[in-house]
């Protein structure tokens, strides 16, 4: 049995809608490390090591405990050194936080404030007061209404997303080169999060990011392949 436990944000119908969490699962398949995902509900993860931690991933590793995607990363590659870097040098790290930072800038909030009522359709029945009432004031209205304005949203999250398209106009088949590397986990993990939960679609049948998603679901024996892209295709 492996030591290593992963606490992975748990919707319904087994559905898995955190893009750091996925992250996460990949840098852990990267390094070749078995893991065991457990379930977690959003309302109980202060349960969770102890109460210490406020979100999801939240890696356990022989008695020690890890929250947040980067620095579980950090840590794979500090504990587990003899195995595949994730980051191979400082500066490889630092372009991997540009491209995050970079999508966050472009993507990250139409692609919320699109898919925000998606999200909540498929939340837990005992997550679903809590994460109504957090994200109606948040945002300032409800999500239903938020949800009634979304398609000009949808059209600036695709828009938003060409720097990944341009970045593989190159010819690589991954946004690290030949190899997968966290950079890309990082833009699939966006859009993974997305299609577990749209009910409109983010990209069209021919967007060019379709075959290098199918390339990163395709790794370490499928692990993306559980989440279908029916719904988030056009």
């Amino acid at each position: 049995m492996t030591s290593i436990r992963l606490y992975d944000l748990h919707a319904r119908d087994d559905r898995r809608p955190s893009p750091f969490c996925w992250r996460a699962k990949y840098a852990l398949a990267h390094k070749g490390l078995p893991f065991e995902t457990v379930p977690v509900a959003l309302t109980d993860i202060p349960a969770v090591a102890g109460g210490t931690h406020k979100t999801v991933p939240i890696l356990e590793d022989r008695g020690k405990t890890v929250s947040d995607s980067w620095a579980i990363a950090d840590y794979l590659d500090q504990e587990y050194p003899d195995r595949p870097w994730l980051f191979g040098s400082p500066a490889e790290r630092a372009l991997c936080q540009f491209v995050e930072t970079s999508l966050v800038a472009s993507v990250a909030r139409p692609i919320l404030l699109s898919y925000l009522k998606d999200v909540y359709d498929c939340v837990l029945d005992q997550d679903r007061d809590y994460f109504r009432q957090s994200r109606e004031k948040l945002i300032g209205c409800t999500l239903e209404e938020l949800a009634s304005g979304r398609a000009e949203r949808i059209e600036a999250a695709r828009a938003g997303l060409d720097s990944v398209r341009l970045a593989l106009k190159g010819g690589a088949p991954f946004l690290s080169g030949a190899h997968p590397g966290y950079a890309d986990y990082i833009a699939a993990g966006f859009l993974l999060w997305i299609a577990v939960v749209a009910t409109a679609p983010l990209l069209k049948g021919d967007d060019p990011l379709l075959p290098w998603l199918a390339r990163v679901q395709d790794l370490y024996g499928g692990l993306g392949r559980a989440v279908s892209l029916r719904a988030m295709v056009a």
